[in-house]
């Protein structure tokens, strides 16, 4: 089910850096309006998708997986006031489809800040091109994050939590998840509810709700964990974000389907190209990869 759409635009970061610093992340220098004008143009390009008449079966089921996450992320401002919503965010693919619905839902909130609140837990061992994208993109995308670091994160800002009795834990010298997301909730108390990117076929994800919203328990700190993204199929996240034409991570081009950290994350083989000479391998992109159960096949667990 490979879409044919041309390739979108990735932020201009290098993949190959070796300590190269971000873009520095300037909370301070937008307003309401620019984040109004930014959620009015997502909200336009959001719409016109869902009129669209699209021309394949794939690009049909995600106009209708869209609907439902609107409809998950309507609930949650329903539910809560705008300033007691954060979101779960590291620049990988599920959350930034998730960012991407949740900011077209916004441009008429009553109460809408110069940034939205957001949490980032980078890996131990972090990737300086998904480091990068992710500063890159949350000021493009008008987040204020806050920074912790914990032993044990997924990729798409989704805490290694299960849904019922569970928690997450570090094998590493830093804070384990729990600690993490104790410190932002001290910080930051009036943060309430928390948007994760957790699909069905991640870690502990066949154990959430489809209903969208889960209570943390089993010891960890108490917030609502809103999913909603948690029924999207691998190749759904892949034809949102390439029809839309919305920027992602430069790793996910050369093979990466799932990002941790560079200690425990490599190259899909299911998407290994045997070179024609010299023994080269390449690595066709993530989008090309169809099965979700194949999307973890470059991971360390």
């Amino acid at each position: 089910m490979n879409e044919t759409a041309p390739d979108p635009p990735s932020l201009a970061v290098n993949e190959h850096s070796s300590g190269a610093q971000p873009p520095p992340l300037q909370n301070g220098d937008s307003d309401s309006d620019s984040l109004r004008s930014l959620c009015a143009s997502l909200h336009a390009q959001i719409t016109a998708f869902l009129q669209e008449d699209v021309p394949t079966e794939t690009l049909r089921a995600v106009q209708a997986q869209t609907k439902k996450s609107l409809a998950i992320i309507q609930q949650a401002l329903d539910r809560y006031p705008l300033p007691s919503l954060s979101l779960s965010y590291n620049g990988g693919k599920d959350c930034l489809v998730l960012l991407i619905l949740y900011l077209s839902l916004l441009p008429t909130h009553p109460s809408l800040p110069s940034a939205l609140p957001a949490i980032y837990i980078p890996p131990s061992h972090p990737f300086d091109t998904v480091t990068a994208f992710t500063l890159a993109s949350a000021h493009k995308y008008h987040l204020r994050l806050d920074i912790h670091a914990a032993d044990n994160n997924d990729e798409d800002g989704n805490p290694q939590m299960a849904g019922k009795g569970q928690g997450g834990g570090g094998g590493g010298g830093g804070a384990t998840m729990k600690e993490a997301f104790a410190q932002y909730l001290t910080r930051n108390p009036s943060v309430e509810a928390i948007f994760v990117g957790t699909r069905r076929t991640d870690p502990h994800g066949g154990k959430l709700s489809a209903g969208g919203f889960d209570v943390t328990d089993g010891g960890w700190p108490r917030f609502m964990r809103v999913h909603p993204v948690i029924e999207w199929h691998y190749v759904e996240v892949w034809a949102f974000l390439r029809h839309l034409k919305i920027p992602y991570c430069k790793l996910y081009d050369l093979g990466y389907t799932s990002l941790g950290g560079t200690n425990d994350t490599h190259p899909n083989p299911a998407l290994r190209v045997e070179g024609s000479s010299g023994g080269s391998v390449s690595y066709r992109p993530a989008y090309e990869l169809e099965e979700d159960r194949e999307e973890r096949l470059g991971r360390d667990w």
